[in-house]
């Protein structure tokens, strides 16, 4: 796949900035890339990345640059949703919700009791899945008020009506659910059927941290710790 056609507006920004000295060049890009990913409020794709810089840069060995330079910060650059973020590390999750509560959104998984996590776990691999679904995986009833506090969280959106009786809503993940979990993709999630063969039970929520490793690990205890009932 090529490059983007530039716009009029492409035209006064200098990416291959070929004036400069090779390495101050190389600073540049790293900087701009910092930047863009910065001041966004999503992930960023990497074509947009690649169109801040020249032609002749590596985005990768760019990317993997700032990210080893991010290494003793508190934050990363990740791939998660389909483009590039900064985030807070996972360790710190705790201390962002007590500064900040659930307002900022890298501050990791939002607070969830152990029954909206097994719904979610369940939404994540049986999606589109209806109500009656994830009760009949769960072993347990999934309630409306359940979905509604994933929803306003904004990790599951309704995005069909199956083809049942009474024409029940199913239910699908988010980008943000893959952003709060730090997920590039679906397909990142661990393996289910792995982990049944070990003898996980998804229906047994004492052992939901087999599901989600990516959770904040400093804040598990013996009821979840990051979930709160």
């Amino acid at each position: 796949m090529g490059r983007p056609k530039r716009n009029d507006a492409d035209a006064f920004f200098d990416s291959d900035l070929a004036d400069l000295p090779v390495a101050a060049r190389w600073r540049e890009w790293m900087l701009r890339i910092e930047a863009a990913i910065f001041a966004a409020t999503s992930p960023v794709p990497r074509e947009t990345l690649a169109r801040i810089v020249g032609d002749d840069a590596r985005l990768d060995d760019l990317i993997a640059d700032l990210q080893a330079e991010l290494r003793a910060r508190p934050y990363e650059l990740a791939f998660v949703a389909g483009g590039y973020q900064l985030r807070t590390r996972p360790r710190f999750a705790s201390a962002i919700r007590l500064a900040h509560g659930d307002r900022i959104e890298d501050a990791g998984p939002p607070a969830l009791t152990r029954t909206e996590m097994l719904a979610l776990a369940g939404i994540a691999y049986l999606q589109p899945a209806t109500r009656a679904a994830l009760s009949r995986h769960a072993g347990r009833e999934i309630s409306r008020d359940v979905l509604g506090a994933l929803k306003r969280h904004g990790l599951i959106a309704a995005a069909l009506r199956a083809p049942e009786p009474g024409a029940p809503l199913a239910w699908v993940t988010t980008g943000r659910f893959l952003e709060a979990f730090g997920l590039a993709s679906l397909r990142e999630l661990p393996d289910l059927e792995r982990l049944q063969d070990e003898g996980f039970d998804p229906s047994n929520e004492s052992r939901l941290d087999r599901l989600w490793p990516m959770v904040d690990a400093d804040n598990e205890g013996e009821d979840g710790g990051s979930f709160e009932e």
